[in-house]
């Protein structure tokens, strides 16, 4: 009998231990690691731990200065920049201050904790500023401190519009237009054709909701004025045919009965879509002026702008379908139009820009008609087009003109050799091609002009060197005074370290692309860690994290026990037009490359386990996550997908018109989620707000319901009150939620779930 025991108890800890033996994988998360996650949440360690990872600037009104905050680890300090001297000084004195509040508020006020809003100088002695919603003003010699009564302004009618010269009101009657003489009082009626479903003076707002079955519309109001008042244009909305989405919001808790809600969104390849009308009226004769513009739908709608000349135009639109984009002159004195630009592109047009330089007859714009974006300008004497710059480079965005010098402010990135090509640059352009570098130096700038446009406050950095904020001459660029510096010593005395920049080749085997991964704090090189993709591909954004702050990131998730990564591949945005076109007709293969750097950085540390990848991200990253776990499904074994658009056939028609072609045809099916639902072999989580008016909650329902036609298993979590972005509870919720399911489903841990965000 004692041998049996002994036998059965031996069997028992054979079968115990390999048990433990097959789930070596498996790791311990404590409590303490749930801790530092949650320490290194963006509002637990900005200007907390982390200090001036980006500094915001603010001029004053008579451009004689700036101020700004200086945050430490004991305070927070408001600084002054005179630009008589541009000695950086404190603005005030701190203690005076709390003191003089903290009498008005009738509370012990901090003075290193001070919580003051729109300052700004009043006359040479006086700031003004607000605290807790009431208005102050100090004097700065003797300290006194007023409350100011302020004003009840009159409440502005939205649904009404005062000509710029006085004499004029607009406002909409009866689904028309009308103006009334101010003088005399009298009224004209400026249209005669509107009636509801076909409305003049209206505008249309995607978020516009309908409540019930028959529910209105809200009444909106748009007409916008000529500078010189003798003209006027607004818009025909037309809802007659248009078709609406539903949703039903179970969220209030006095309604035992689900509301049911609605807006008006187009779907790709929709002809049932809001359609848009610019008309356009001369005061002096209260007629309408027609035009050859086009009516448009609510997704490529016609832009307007007034030049100097009276009854003069610039109109921009892009076809159905953004491969054919617009740019007319027209005189509505005399009727005359002229196509400025017409361009075509065999892919889409999503980068066009363009400025008046109203004094010079001349039109700025930036295309990618080279395959680059570039600086390009009109003459509107001689109808030339000419190139301002042209290089292998991306412009991002123009900062400044300054008509006067005939200089043009503009950030690029890629123009510098030997730098990464996402880091961008400030540089001044002459009207004539002259490019001049205004910030040296292998980092990413952020720039800010003051209004007169003499100097630029600037935040440099790259993910692992710390922001510098300086203020600069726009003449040479040269640095006038330093600002700021960010301090992380807190977070590295603590273990924590800067993410890991790194680089590998494309899918097409000739393109370098950048990614930057995540370590834990209390990483240990001898362990193998689960790596999680955090995923956005755009195609009309990068993720790739340019600038110092951006380097906490993802630095939560991974302090679970994690190696996190982000990672732009080719079709994402900010490079030439032929990296960009890898995702035309192509978004739902745009994770290739994300494969691809997972297997790279397998292959490259061994403290990274290739076997245990995750996935997550929101709207078009719930889409991309989808995808991960649907057409890779050997690679990424578990995925936490939130608000994504799961089929392109479902989201407001921009956006896949735009980037997967018009008019629609199979690759939609090809590329969507909820076909190919049954491919799923891992751990998903599906995660939406039941009343998300961006992207519609039915497409997470539909993948849902494949899923269980599939005959798979996944889960599934809706926050009813929420809409396209998580906040209060729900957005703690879905943080705890998020981090334990990788926790339980990729290092086969217990997850802990009481613990304080």
């Amino acid at each position: 009998m004692i041998k049996k025991i002994t036998f059965l108890f031996l069997m028992s800890f054979f079968f115990v231990s390999c048990e433990v033996i097959n789930d070596s994988n498996s790791q311990q998360v404590s409590t303490q690691d749930y801790k530092r996650a949650v320490s290194f949440l963006y509002e637990n360690y900005n200007n907390k731990t982390a200090f001036n990872l980006n500094s915001k600037i603010n001029w004053f009104k008579d451009d004689t200065g700036i101020w700004f905050i200086e945050y430490t680890k004991k305070k927070k300090t408001y600084k002054l920049v005179d630009f008589k001297d541009f000695q950086v000084v404190d603005l005030f004195n701190h203690k005076k201050v709390a003191n003089k509040l903290s009498k008005f508020s009738k509370k012990l006020i901090n003075q290193n904790q001070l919580s003051l809003f729109n300052i700004q100088k009043i006359g040479k002695d006086n700031l003004e500023f607000r605290f807790e919603d009431k208005l102050y003003v100090l004097n700065l010699n003797s300290y006194q401190l007023k409350l100011q009564e302020e004003n009840i302004k009159e409440e502005k009618n939205l649904f009404e519009s005062k000509s710029p010269d006085g004499k004029w009101i607009a406002y909409a009657k009866d689904y028309n237009l009308f103006i009334r003489s101010i003088e005399s009082n009298k009224e004209f009626q400026l249209s005669t054709e509107g009636k509801k479903g076909y409305e003049y003076a209206s505008s249309y707002d995607w978020y516009d909701k309908m409540e019930g079955e028959n529910g209105e519309r809200p009444i909106r109001f748009f007409v916008n004025w000529s500078e010189d008042s003798n003209w006027i244009v607004t818009n025909i909305i037309d809802t007659r045919n248009a078709e609406k989405m539903y949703m039903l919001d179970h969220s209030i808790d006095t309604l035992y009965k689900s509301k049911l809600l609605s807006y008006y969104r187009g779907s790709p390849g929709d002809t049932t879509m809001v359609m848009l009308k610019r008309v356009f009226y001369n005061i002096e004769n209260k007629k309408e002026f027609k035009t050859s513009l086009p009516i448009a739908t609510h997704i490529n709608s016609v832009s307007i702008e007034w030049m100097n000349k009276s009854g003069e135009i610039l109109a921009n639109y892009l076809e159905r379908g953004y491969k054919t984009n617009v740019l007319k002159h027209i005189n509505l004195n005399n009727g005359e139009e002229q196509i400025l630009i017409k361009e075509t592109s065999k892919t889409n047009i999503d980068n066009f820009w363009f400025s008046q330089l109203k004094e010079k007859l001349k039109v700025l714009f930036l295309s990618e008609r080279n395959g680059w974006r570039q600086l390009y300008m009109i003459d509107l004497k001689s109808n030339k087009t000419s190139p301002i710059t042209n290089g292998n480079y991306y412009i991002n965005s123009v900062e400044y003109i300054d008509e006067d010098k005939e200089e043009i402010y503009f950030m690029a990135s890629g123009l510098e050799p030997n730098n990464n090509p996402y880091h961008q640059k400030l540089y001044k352009v002459t009207y004539k091609g002259k490019v001049t570098l205004l910030t040296p130096g292998n980092t990413h700038h952020s720039v800010n002009f003051s209004k007169n446009g003499k100097y630029f406050a600037d935040n440099y950095s790259t993910i692992n060197i710390p922001t510098r904020t300086v203020l600069r001459s726009s003449i040479n660029g040269n640095i006038l005074t330093e600002l700021t510096r960010a301090d992380v010593t807190d977070a590295q005395s603590k273990g924590w370290q800067f993410p890991e920049i790194f680089q590998l080749i494309a899918k097409d085997n000739k393109t370098t692309i950048y990614g930057a991964l995540w370590k834990p704090t209390n990483f240990d090189s001898t362990k193998y860690y689960p790596i999680i993709d955090a995923t956005y591909t755009g195609p009309h954004t990068q993720v790739f994290p340019k600038s110092f702050d951006r380097c906490f990131s993802n630095q939560s998730l991974a302090e679970l026990g994690f190696i996190v990564m982000n990672v732009d591949g080719l079709g994402s945005a900010g490079r030439s037009k032929e990296f960009h076109n890898h995702s035309y007709k192509n978004m739902g293969n745009n994770l290739e490359d994300h494969v691809l750097a997972i297997k790279y950085l397998g292959q490259k540390y061994s403290w990274i386990n290739t076997d245990k990848v995750g996935v997550f991200g929101h709207s078009a990253g719930g889409y991309d996550t989808g995808r991960a776990m649907l057409a890779f499904p050997d690679v990424y074994k578990v995925g936490v997908a939130s608000s994504g658009d799961h089929d392109f056939r479902m989201e407001k028609a921009w956006w896949p018109e735009m980037y997967q072609g018009w008019p629609v045809d199979e690759t939609y099916e090809e590329v969507s989620n909820i076909t190919n639902a049954k491919n799923l072999k891992g751990k998903l989580l599906l995660v939406h707000g039941g009343i998300d008016d961006n992207v519609n909650p039915s497409a997470t329902f539909k993948l849902a319901h494949a899923l269980v036609n599939a005959d798979k298993e996944f889960d599934l979590l809706i926050f009813p009150s929420q809409r396209h972005g998580y906040v209060g509870k729900a957005r703690n919720y879905f943080i705890k939620k998020r981090w334990n399911y990788f926790v339980e489903h990729l290092l086969n841990a217990k997850p802990i779930w009481d613990f304080k965000l």
